[in-house]
């Protein structure tokens, strides 16, 4: 399950590339579909998420992580929708900068991650 956790996350930053390099290009119908697809990973990585959760003993670590990760998902969103209208974007940039690190930062230093820390 953590590598079907992982890859959804992997899919769904190069999908939210590609719709922003979209928009920004003014092929809205194109980033519109894009971004449709991106919503769908959006629930595919809550779900695996809620299922690595499901199956260990869960911490405060891990629900902050969890929590962070929905931030992170909601940011990327944020930043799509105001994108789209054309709207200033550069502190959701940064704080979704910010958000990503530590919520990638916590994926690999707690217990089930990676020990690259």
């Amino acid at each position: 399950m953590t590598h079907a956790h992982i890859s959804t996350w992997a899919v769904a930053l190069i999908l939210f590339v590609v719709a922003i390099a979209l928009q920004k290009s003014g092929k809205a119908k194109g980033a519109k579909i894009v971004s449709m697809v991106l919503r769908l990973f959006y629930i595919l990585i809550v779900a695996t998420g809620v299922l690595l959760l499901w199956n260990i003993n869960l911490t405060g670590d891990y629900i902050i992580k969890g929590i962070m990760g929905i931030v992170v998902i909601g940011l990327m969103e944020m930043i799509s929708v105001r994108t789209r209208k054309a709207k200033s974007t550069t502190v959701l940039w940064v704080i979704f900068v910010a958000a990503l690190a530590y919520v990638i930062y916590l994926g690999f230093s707690l217990d089930m991650g990676m020990n690259f820390f």
